[in-house]
């Protein structure tokens, strides 16, 4: 299979509501997804004429991966599975953002779950050192959605 028709079987995919697509041909194979987890996931695909790379790593070394990361920081969880907004409506700003302090009972996104809309709200205090999630992901329950260094 050529890239050109890699590329717009890609974009078709991408403007479907399909969700995961494999190819099998020989030995040509092809695999893609739209479901989303905390461990991102890579379009691979390969075949024996041809390697395509979709997205290049970060190699690491044997003594970064092996030395445990220290993260003083709370996550503040998704409670449900659903669909986040980080911002109350289309083109209005965010609710939260890195860098920004934040209090206790504080809206930080809104998950919709069959229709209905649940604010989260922060059970901390303190600023927002990472957001774990993009606009209108699907998430879990548990889920990282920011991460917060409290006060």
């Amino acid at each position: 299979m050529k890239l050109d028709n890699i590329q717009m079987l890609m974009n078709q995919f991408e403007d479907s509501d399909i969700r995961e697509l494999q190819i099998d041909d020989g030995d040509f194979h092809l695999y893609l997804s739209k479901n989303k987890s905390n461990t991102q996931s890579k379009t691979t695909l390969i075949s024996n004429k041809e390697t395509v790379p979709v997205e290049k790593t970060k190699e690491v070394s044997e003594e970064e991966a092996t030395t445990p990361v220290k993260n003083t920081d709370t996550a503040v969880p998704a409670p449900i599975v659903g669909i986040v907004y980080l911002q109350p409506r289309p083109g209005k700003p965010t609710y939260v953002e890195v860098g920004q302090h934040i209090n206790k009972g504080d809206t930080i996104c809104i998950i919709e779950a069959m229709k209905m809309m649940t604010e989260v709200k922060s059970q901390v205090s303190g600023t927002v050192t990472q957001i774990n999630v993009e606009n209108e992901d699907l998430v879990e329950v548990d889920q990282p959605l920011i991460m917060v260094k409290e006060d």
